[in-house]
């Protein structure tokens, strides 16, 4: 079942604004609007939320702005530099996110992310990270994803906060309450439809289709049944004519899973050849197919570094093959590299000089293409003395970052992701446990080694300035060892209330 999010950037053209000017941009809470022309009026074309929450819309006459708001902040539209910006957002989309991304103007995106979500964390995760990143560079944004393109346009706009996954087949219900606006018809077909009563788009759905056709005419019909998934609405893919592309077009449309893997080779082969003159390797490449019904099915893999190597990239686009309907036919092929960067051949290792290192990146990029990368990295140690601190995730192949964990004090191999309080049988103040109950087991140690004294990293907040930890390595008569912390010092209140966790357990 196909997937489609929308992306609905509300205050998109002034967003775009304060990005373009930089350090001069108005202030955030600036009564900001944007002006162009309708004809030989003035009106606004954008309206910041401030301006927007003291009476000013969108379409209203300048004079009228400058009645209500005396001292609105005015300047010119630019919508061929929106259109443009939107494009390049769209782009960013695509290399990050899916194989078919399509600017929604004028305010918008729209992607399909049928197959892609996985690589992500889920639907849930990818659509926060997509907001969240958005957010972090000034534009504010609501996204949604459905079954189609008109359900998720209505939910991120009237649904979102700011986000909204509507599950598969409950897309109807779900926007049955949202406003006839989110249906992406004309204005004057919204205000004729407020006129006849109609406030939601549960009520448009409630009548009879034919006089609301006959009155408004076949867009209103065609929009209904897209929401509902009745007729299809293929996303027209946004590409770059910088990026490597090829193509094959087939006389007769191809549905076997062999001939659709021999002709992937083919278009591999002319990539790498067409990489190879400018210099470059793959990281993501993206094979869509167009299907004869005017649909389009999608296969993105992606490297853990440049590659150009013919039979890595072909196993791993013909392991995804298994994903794809022909439905009535394949009639088009195109294999592009998304993303793209500077590939130095090396020489490979002499086995008269020196052993040769045994290369993981085939290993790692089939285990990623197949569970994502956000589930497979590697721990890198962090210059930091409280343990949760002490590491980061980083993708499995990056180089060695010259950082080690300290040597007094042998660490855990499994740290908890919080940690646990015990009860705990002990001599104060300096004592190890003699016994600790952890998840309703009572273990009795045999042997003990500590304290460690962690204190709180003082410099990052004002909280930590008295905090304090005893940790202690433990091993129970069944051999198990453990590491135990005791929180303060038991002279001041403000290092800690005195009480166990467990915080890791050693292999």
């Amino acid at each position: 079942m196909p997937r489609v999010v929308s992306l609905f950037l509300p205050g998109w053209p002034i967003d775009r604004l304060r990005r373009a000017l930089g350090v001069s941009a108005p202030p955030p809470d600036s009564r900001l609007v944007l002006v162009g022309r309708d004809g030989a009026r003035r009106i606004l074309t954008a309206v910041s939320r401030p301006a927007e929450q003291a009476g000013l819309r969108v379409g209203m006459p300048l004079t009228k702005a400058h009645a209500l708001l005396p001292g609105v902040l005015t300047m010119p539209a630019d919508p061929a530099a929106d259109a443009a910006a939107l494009g390049r957002l769209a782009l960013w989309a695509l290399q990050h996110y899916a194989p078919i991304v399509a600017p929604d103007p004028p305010d918008g995106l729209v992607i399909d992310t049928t197959g892609a979500d996985h690589l992500h964390g889920g639907e849930a995760r990818m659509l926060t990270g997509l907001v969240n990143r958005l957010s972090a560079s000034g534009i504010f944004a609501r996204a949604a994803v459905a079954d189609s393109w008109g359900a998720a346009h209505a939910a991120a706009r009237f649904l979102a906060d700011p986000v909204c996954v509507l599950p598969p087949g409950k897309a109807g219900e779900a926007v049955s309450p949202l406003p006839v606006a989110g249906l992406r018809i004309p204005p004057e077909t919204v205000t004729g439809l407020h006129v006849l009563g109609f406030s939601t788009i549960g009520d448009v759905l409630a009548v009879p289709r034919a006089p609301l056709v006959l009155r408004f005419g076949p867009l209103l019909g065609r929009r209904l049944d897209q929401l509902q998934g009745r007729i299809s609405e293929p996303v027209d893919p946004l590409r770059d004519p910088e990026l490597v592309t090829v193509r094959k077009v087939f006389g007769e449309p191809i549905g076997a899973p062999e001939t659709i893997a021999r002709y992937t080779a083919g278009l591999v082969h002319d990539l790498c050849a067409a990489l190879e003159k400018r210099g470059l390797g793959a990281r993501r490449l993206d094979l869509l197919f167009h299907r004869v019904d005017n649909s389009l099915q999608a296969i993105r893999i992606g490297t853990a570094r440049p590659a150009r190597d013919e039979r890595q990239l072909i196993r791993l686009l013909t392991d995804r093959i298994e994903t794809i309907d022909p439905g009535f036919g394949i009639e088009i092929m195109d294999l592009t590299a998304t993303l793209a960067e500077p590939l130095v051949l090396q020489q490979a290792a002499s086995s008269l000089i020196e052993a040769e290192e045994a290369d993981l990146a085939g290993l790692v990029d089939v285990i990623v293409n197949r569970i994502g990368a956000a589930r497979l990295y590697r721990i890198a140690p962090v210059e930091s003395d409280v343990p949760e601190r002490s590491f980061r995730r980083i993708p499995p192949l990056s180089p060695e970052t010259g950082t080690t964990w300290p040597s007094r004090w042998p660490r855990p191999a499994r740290l908890l992701a919080r940690p646990e309080p015990v009860e705990v049988m002990a001599l104060l103040p300096d004592h190890p446990p003699a016994s600790f109950t952890w998840r309703g087991v009572r273990r009795l140690v045999k042997r003990a080694d500590g304290p460690e004294r962690i204190f709180g990293e003082w410099w990052k907040r004002d909280a930590e300035l008295a905090a304090v930890r005893d940790y202690f390595q433990v091993e129970d008569t069944e051999g198990e060892r453990f590491w135990l912390f005791r929180s303060g010092n038991e002279e001041q209140a403000a290092s800690g209330v005195g009480r166990w966790f467990l915080h890791g357990i050693f292999a």
